[in-house]
């Protein structure tokens, strides 16, 4: 209860955390079947809220789909809650590109790719960078 009182937590990272603090595997289990049934831990809820972390936090969707990945998340919870979340990437790129490079697009190869690696590492796809550093995003 300790740990979801804090933030959300997913069923996977939850028990790695109980594992290490030494519970037993037949106490985790019952335990988190019975907070799930008294709707304390919701992965749905869990999805939702780092999602939108991340977001905030300036992070794409190609990232935070890997890192939901990573904690052990269902490809299709993950695709769904990403759908859900009603977050304008694009914008969101745009607000990361930014503050990050003061809205000057590259006058060079060597700036583009500079402004495309960064943007890339951040979890935006080349369609997304490609149309913001061309300068056709900034139209609409």
């Amino acid at each position: 209860m300790d740990l979801l009182a804090r933030r959300e937590h997913g069923r996977v990272e939850l028990t790695r955390k109980l594992r290490q603090r030494g519970a037993p595997p037949e106490m985790i289990e019952a335990a988190l079947d019975r907070l799930t049934d008294d709707g304390l831990l919701s992965e749905s809820r869990y999805l939702e809220s780092f999602v939108f972390y991340r977001a905030r936090s300036g992070y794409g969707p190609m990232r935070i789909r890997e890192e939901l990945s990573q904690r052990g998340l269902q490809r299709s919870d993950i695709d769904l809650a990403l759908r859900e979340c009603a977050i304008d990437w694009q914008e969101q790129l745009r607000d990361v590109w930014q503050r990050k490079f003061a809205g000057q697009l590259p006058v060079d190869a060597r700036e583009r790719a500079k402004q495309g690696r960064f943007l890339s590492y951040r979890g935006y796809s080349m369609d997304m960078i490609g149309r913001l550093l061309s300068g056709r995003d900034l139209d609409d």
